[in-house]
């Protein structure tokens, strides 16, 4: 059901007679605003532009018929307000109503002075049904990233033919009958041979058998082994070229002697993960509210699911949702603060604004909930750059001491992170003989041999990444040679909160992705007090910032662009270095500073010096006051200055900006956005001075991090089920009022036996002394 609406009075003192005696002059006046979609408008005719309404929720949704924003009933006025805009579609769904078009001749709501009015203008008419053919913007998006995960009933399934050949299955130790594989492999449901599947692009997969197969018989269904339980399997049609469903999959099966109901996938964390063997209790409430998956958003739902359990993004995003809407822009589907408050029921607009632009988010593939994390990280950044900003509680600094081993001289650097990556040392597994045996029982074809998991301490995870790192071809500033050093990592700060990723994703030896199946006794308290940096220790020498012997030699010098004598460095070591995706002044300095000794030494430096504050920054040689590609402070554009300074940056931080980048605007933002940590030290304000300057004293050393004890509580983990980030299902478990709570999408659950021991992400706060 759709009506047109006008605001047709402005105020609340006029009588119904005297509005109705204006309406001709108020209609004209609406006339003028509506417009008609033209190819290519974006019609929100879906979901609120700031909330969750949509033409299903009460009230229905207020599509404005100049802009084509919808608006939930809560919100048109407000949008009124603001932009002067007096005529709306208003569309409301019913599962069962049939599409009617009705107009009547009554006011609608005299509290708000809306009228809906019969009007018959052929204006009026095509903007409507404009409005309702066009695409939604959400239907847009579904078909733009479309993944073929939304699967239809295989036009075979109903009649399938299946031969009468004495084949039965086995339920396990299945091998491709035609090159032994023993991955990915498929069954045909019309004559049971056991193939494997597609070769990928990169070469894995399988060696296309299934296929070959198919091509040669028309035999059309495949079912993937080691998928099958008793909710279904992977099921594919080769002549439909499509994931697809099958209504009589059960009996196909038991066709090749297979019981869906006695079978469940290799992988047991599935059942474990989403505790799929008890019976759990809905949750309702604040708080406790699902998201709807998109399409392979689960990863997204379950980063913001914890993200909005810290105090930090509900201040920012929840709190103060009235200001947020209050100073959107005209179009809040574009707006990062906006947009960052649909964490509810399905954040369409959401995921289409944070995943714009990258290549893997703006999809509806799977992704890894660990890179989306860090990735909506850095939107945050890039947009607080002007007030608090929540992923403060998350950053902390790390430092690195480097150790020569032949001069025991050290040097000392500090980094920004976000994220603790601990390591699975596999050869610290407790239960090392039975999996040994269990791997032995596969090797010898026995069908029966369990799926045994590593079971991993804790404990060894943190003391592989405690442990001292190796580095060999070291070159040192104090012998001036290459040598060995070691190299030790400690927390220079610890966050409000702490987020551990356990590295359960690696490369096999044929450089094929896989996954860790383990277990980690990760512990529900967290002490890291012994993992605190110390910095410089009483009477330890530190390593010269020296550069090596000059390069050049009389009869080889170039003249620099500004007056000086520039060094010859080797070409062809600055072009490797480039080619591996280094910045070109950094593949400069790299070879100036290691004397021209070849690719090794440069890229030692390189690997050492990644985040010093002036890595990509031009080469500036000792006794230049600025180098090639820099501009002097006073040759600057005060109108450049200005137009970065309006952004909510110091002056100080334009000015470095804009001599890091030849005085060129377009490159100098790209170049403040990219170097955020370096400049959090100087703490922008909403004027755009530092607190340092308005206080009239020295900005902190180095990036803002909050710090305090380093004693932990976990409140939240994220879990992966399958084996590779780019596929599988991912869930959060997080502890609210001490009860954990599972969010699997749409279902928010008590949680009975949240598997802890299983998790890929894990969310840990301080616990005040």
């Amino acid at each position: 059901r759709q009506r047109t609406l006008f605001r047709a009075g402005e105020s609340r003192g006029r009588t119904s007679s005297f509005v109705m005696a204006d309406v001709g002059e108020v209609l004209m006046s609406v006339l003028s605003t509506i417009r008609v979609p033209k190819p290519g408008d974006r019609v929100h005719k879906d979901e609120c532009a700031l909330s969750f309404s949509s033409p299903e929720s009460e009230g229905g949704l207020y599509v404005c018929m100049n802009s084509f924003l919808g608006f939930g009933s809560q919100y048109v006025d407000r949008h009124h307000a603001r932009s002067g805009q007096r005529a709306y579609l208003h569309i409301t769904r019913t599962r069962k109503a049939k599409v009617v078009q009705k107009f009547c001749h009554d006011l609608f709501d005299r509290s708000n002075w809306f009228m809906c009015i019969h009007f018959p203008s052929l204006k009026v008419s095509l903007s409507m049904a404009g409005i309702m053919a066009a695409d939604s913007v959400s239907h847009t998006l579904q078909v733009q990233q479309w993944d073929g995960e939304v699967r239809q009933e295989s036009k075979h399934a109903a009649d399938l033919k299946q031969l009468d050949n004495g084949v039965k299955i086995p339920p396990s130790g299945w091998r491709c009958e035609v090159c032994d594989l023993q991955e990915n492999i498929w069954m045909n449901l019309t004559d049971g041979k056991v193939l494997c599947g597609r070769r990928y692009f990169d070469g894995s997969g399988g060696n296309n058998h299934a296929l070959l197969h198919f091509q040669e018989t028309g035999y059309p269904l495949a079912v993937k082994l080691g998928t099958i339980t008793p909710d279904g399997a992977d099921v594919y049609s080769y002549d439909e070229d499509d994931m697809v469903l099958d209504s009589k999959l059960p009996e196909h099966l038991a066709h090749f002697g297979i019981n869906m109901m006695t079978m469940e996938k290799r992988v047991g964390e599935w059942e474990v993960i989403q505790e799929s063997g008890t019976t759990l209790r809905p949750l309702f409430g604040p708080g406790l509210t699902g998201m709807k998956n998109l399409g392979n958003s689960c990863y997204l739902n379950s980063v913001m699911q914890v993200l909005f359990t810290v105090p930090d993004f509900q201040s920012k995003y929840v709190s103060n949702i009235d200001k947020i809407i209050d100073e959107a822009p005209s179009d809040p589907t574009q707006d990062f603060k906006t947009q960052g408050d649909q964490t509810g029921i399905a954040p369409q607009m959401f995921k289409a604004l944070v995943g714009r632009g990258h290549p893997e988010f703006s999809t509806n593939r799977q992704q890894d909930a660990q890179e989306f994390l860090l990735h909506f990280i850095n939107m945050v950044e890039r947009n607080c750059r002007s007030g608090p900003n929540p992923s403060e509680a998350f950053r902390f600094l790390v430092e690195e001491r480097i150790v020569c081993q032949q001069s025991q001289k050290a040097k000392y650097t500090q980094r920004v992170d976000y994220i603790v990556q601990l390591p699975v040392p596999m050869d610290q597994a407790t239960n090392t003989e039975e999996l040994q045996e269990a791997e032995r029982r596969r090797e010898e074809g026995d069908s029966s041999a369990p799926t045994v998991r590593a079971q991993i301490p804790f404990t060894a995870c943190m003391a592989a990444l405690s442990e001292p790192e190796i580095l060999t071809d070291f070159w040192s500033s104090a012998v001036q040679a290459k040598t060995t050093a070691t190299k030790t990592t400690r927390f220079a700060s610890f966050p409000d909160y702490l987020v551990i990723q356990i590295k359960k994703f690696t490369f096999g030896l044929d450089w094929v992705p896989k996954k860790l199946d383990v277990s980690i006794d990760v512990p529900d308290t967290l002490d890291l007090s012994a993992l605190c940096a110390t910095g410089q220790q009483p009477g330890e020498e530190l390593l010269p910032e020296v550069a090596p012997p000059p390069l050049m030699t009389p009869d080889v010098e170039v003249k620099g662009i500004l007056g000086f004598h520039a060094p010859v460095l080797d070409d062809s070591t600055v072009s490797q270095l480039c080619e591996m995706g280094f910045p070109l002044e950094a593949c400069r300095k790299a070879v100036y500073y290691t004397g021209n000794t070849g690719i090794d030494a440069a890229m030692n430096w390189i690997m050492s010096h990644m985040d010093d504050p002036d890595f990509s920054a031009p080469l500036v040689l000792p006794g230049c006051s600025s180098g090639p590609g820099t501009t002097p402070t006073e040759s600057l554009s005060e109108e450049h200055l200005a137009t970065i300074v309006s952004m909510g940056f110091s002056r100080d931080q334009a000015t470095k900006a804009l001599r890091a980048t030849s005085n060129v605007l377009d490159r100098a933002v790209d170049w403040i956005f990219s170097h955020l940590d370096d400049l959090e030290s100087m703490d922008v304000s909403e004027g755009g001075r530092s607190a340092a300057e308005s206080e009239g004293r020295e900005p902190p050393p180095g990036p803002r991090v909050r710090d305090g004890p380093g004693k932990y509580e976990l409140f939240a983990f994220i879990s992966h089920m399958g084996t590779s980030t780019m596929c599988g299902h991912y869930v959060s478990h997080i502890k609210k009022d001490q009860q954990w709570v599972i969010f699997n999408d749409q279902k928010v659950c008590a949680s009975e036996k949240p598997p802890k021991d299983l998790g890929y992400l894990y969310f840990y706060r301080r616990v005040a002394e």
